[in-house]
Formats: C-alpha cells, sequence, structure tokens
C-alpha cells in the first residue's frame, strides 16, 4: 500500500513544490535581458508615464520620480504592476489595465523598464 493515497499525491506534490524555498521570477525580472521588451518599457513609458504625469525634468507635477527607489505604493515588481494596473485611487494615476495595445505584456515590460533604469 502506497505511503499516501492517490487522490492525496498530487495536491501533496504541490505543497512540496510550493514550499520548497524556490523564489519565482516575476514576468519583469524575465524580460531584463530582452532588449526589445525594454525598447517597448521605454517607448511605453516615454509616451505615457513621462509625456505626461513623470516628467521628472520639470518636476511641475505631483508625481513621483519613478527613477528613485522610494516608491510610495511598495517596490516589488508584483507592486508596480498592481499600481499601474489599478491606478492610484484619490491621484491623477488612473489604471492602465486593459488600456495598452499588447495589455498585461505591455504592463510587464514597463515595469522592467522601470527596474532596468533605477539605481537601487
Amino acid at each position: 500500500m502506497p505511503l499516501f493515497p492517490r487522490r492525496l499525491s498530487l495536491p501533496f506534490a504541490l505543497l512540496v513544490l510550493l514550499s520548497c524555498g524556490c523564489e519565482r521570477q516575476s514576468p519583469a525580472e524575465l524580460l531584463l535581458d530582452d532588449a526589445a521588451a525594454i525598447q517597448r518599457g521605454e517607448m511605453i513609458y516615454t509616451g505615457t508615464c513621462g509625456g505626461y504625469c513623470h516628467n521628472n525634468a520639470s518636476r511641475a507635477t505631483e508625481a513621483p520620480n519613478l527613477f528613485d527607489c522610494n516608491w510610495l505604493h511598495g517596490g516589488s515588481d508584483e507592486q508596480i504592476f498592481h499600481t499601474i494596473f489599478n491606478g492610484v485611487k484619490g491621484t491623477r494615476m488612473i489604471g492602465f489595465g486593459g488600456k495598452l495595445p499588447e495589455g498585461d505584456n505591455d504592463i510587464w515590460k514597463l515595469v522592467a523598464y522601470l527596474k532596468y533604469k533605477r539605481n537601487c
């Protein structure tokens, strides 16, 4: 007789894999070595983010600098994605979820570009 019944084997195996301490890379981490993805992220940033609110040269808006290490809404890749996707209630930061041509892929490319350019 097996140590675990068959119906418990798969869930148990998944539990072991999930608890192994293995670090999972975010989609942005996987894109850091993709020059085309970084270029696309830069294009989105320049035409959308930097072109309107996050123009750090003028500091004419209240929008924060996205290339420093002080992230107001969390600095992990997932938190940055969430902020870009959903926006920030009570601010000018609108959510871009579903608004970019390549959807979530464009947001991850933008996160990868920000991560690539930051000096943290």
